[in-house]
């Protein structure tokens, strides 16, 4: 076949539905249009599913999995059809990474790098097979054997959200294939691209028609459904704590596995002692990167009082020199948000800040003028003087957004770190190492940098504390979520117990 062309695909965007192995239409005849937040220009037409089109998908997945043959395979083949995937999606990285920017307005460089780590993604799962055959449990009895083995969980629904489309669809995906699961993929409705060609590249890989399946369409209709079907056996969400909340709530009637991952309110500490350019550096990206759009984004700033003026005046300059701009602009080095929606939602948020008594350094306003006019953008915002009490610190407002709380002691700085109802990630910044592991010890985070932000490898664990969430995506016990373990018993020499005394079956006749 040759590289995947996005402007082939199309048909299959108008189309949609992904269901046992072929594009289908919708039960409604309903499309919705994706538009590109930078500048509002048509994307594509994508069928809209509904909750009986989420319920063939369930359907087909779940006869592949009870009929097909993808949990029976042995899971080294699995494993090579993930790396085939892995290579396929290197041919086809920049129809996967246009499509990313166009729907999600970041910039294609940024695209880019997420594609690449969808790739790592793949290639490590695919990577681990066959070398997790269980374990072999010593009895003490010498006729019996016993084993702990890994099996399929069954039918998964994976809902994933709208800021990483693809990359958090390979987080869920990739383990949960090479398990031997078949599943439900929802896509946010508004940025279905990657997810569609996905489909297209599983297919080509060889992953046999009902194993992987696709819906198309809002939460409220598909993804309630996903939620409560009794053919789900697990639901692997990422996205906002309220509608996390709900899933929870849907599952409980069948009892099915749950895994989230809700976001955070990511502290970012700075001791007297970081490295001052390091530290402001990394400030930024931690908020600013994709505009504040990330799970993980470091939107609390705690900065120790002795070095406070100076490090956020600093910091305040360099934020308002941040380009905005579209997703093939090479002078940007941010985009909008995914939504005008979203960017009023922001900057409530903002004004809420300042209402409460923060004081705001730079940013603050929806730009009206020239080609930010017509895009969903909002620039890089700082608010000091906050505290912990105030809404924009305690709630994610997921936007370019930064509060600056400030700490004068160790203990203080864990405290105000911890004092949040997520737990998800937050970075230390000192060049004492004893106390970068003393903190990083005592923070109640689900990642922890010490002088860094933002990096992680397909290899950890990702997932947090609190109220973001349970479970894990990625390393070892991202690939146990999609398992169920199950404990065989051998008896190689079978006798009678005569636990009830010995037969009288012979004296009675």
């Amino acid at each position: 076949m040759n590289v995947l062309n996005l402007t082939d695909i199309r048909t299959s965007l108008v189309r949609g539905l992904f269901l046992n192995g072929d594009w289908s239409a919708s039960s409604a005849g309903v499309t919705r249009v994706i538009h590109c937040p930078a500048d509002g220009t048509r994307v594509a037409d994508v069928t809209e599913g509904t909750a009986a089109d989420a319920r063939a998908a369930v359907a087909s997945a779940r006869q592949a999995f009870d009929d097909g043959t993808w949990p029976g395979l042995p899971e080294i083949e699995r494993g090579q059809v993930l790396l085939r995937v892995a290579d396929l999606l290197g041919r086809d990285k920049a129809a996967y990474a246009r499509a990313e920017a166009l729907d999600t307005g970041k910039r294609y460089i940024e695209a880019e790098y997420d594609i690449q780590d969808v790739i790592s993604c793949f290639r490590y799962y695919g990577g681990l097979a066959g070398t997790d055959s269980g374990r072999v449990i010593d009895t003490g009895q010498p006729d019996a054997i016993s084993k702990v083995v890994h099996a399929p969980v069954g039918v998964c629904a994976l809902i994933t959200p709208w800021n990483y489309p693809l990359l958090q669809a390979s987080w869920k995906v990739a383990p949960a294939l090479l398990a031997g699961n078949t599943f439900v993929l929802k896509p946010s409705e508004l940025t279905p691209s990657t997810s569609i060609l996905l489909m297209e590249t599983l297919r080509e890989a060889g992953v046999p028609a009902g194993a992987a399946n696709l819906v198309t369409g809002p939460g409220p209709d598909v993804g309630a459904v996903l939620s409560s079907d009794p053919g789900v056996d697990l639901v692997s969400f990422t996205g906002g704590l309220a509608t996390g909340k709900l899933i929870m709530a849907a599952a409980a009637a069948t009892v099915k596995r749950v895994a989230l991952e809700l976001g955070g309110k990511n502290p970012n500490i700075v001791f007297a002692d970081a490295d001052r350019e390091s530290a402001i550096d990394n400030a930024l990206t931690a908020i600013f990167l994709h505009s504040g759009q990330v799970c993980s984004a470091g939107a609390r700033l705690i900065v120790q009082d002795s070095i406070h003026d100076d490090f956020v005046a600093e910091l305040a300059r360099r934020a308002k020199d941040i380009r905005l701009g579209g997703p093939f602009d090479d002078d940007a080095e941010t985009g909008p948000l995914i939504s005008s929606g979203h960017r009023d939602k922001v900057h409530a948020y903002v004004q809420t800040g300042v209402t409460e008594g923060a004081r705001l350094l730079c940013g603050g306003f929806i730009p009206d003028a020239g080609s930010l006019a017509a895009g969903s953008f909002y620039p890089p915002t700082i608010l000091d003087g906050c505290h912990a009490g105030m809404r924009v610190v305690a709630e994610e407002s997921f936007g370019p957004v930064l509060t600056v709380e400030t700490f004068s002691t160790e203990q203080e700085a864990v405290r105000l770190a911890n004092d949040t109802s997520y737990g998800l990630a937050g970075a230390v910044w000192t060049e004492n190492a004893s106390r970068a592991q003393r903190v990083a010890r005592d923070l109640r985070h689900g990642t922890v940098w010490i002088n860094d932000y933002h990096p992680y490898v397909p290899q950890a664990e990702w997932g947090g504390f609190g109220q973001s969430g349970n479970g894990r995506e990625l390393g070892l016990a991202g690939l146990a979520e999609y398992r169920e373990t199950k404990h065989i018993w051998q008896n190689i020499n079978p006798g009678p117990s005569h636990w009830f005394g010995p037969s009288t079956a012979g004296a009675q006749q």
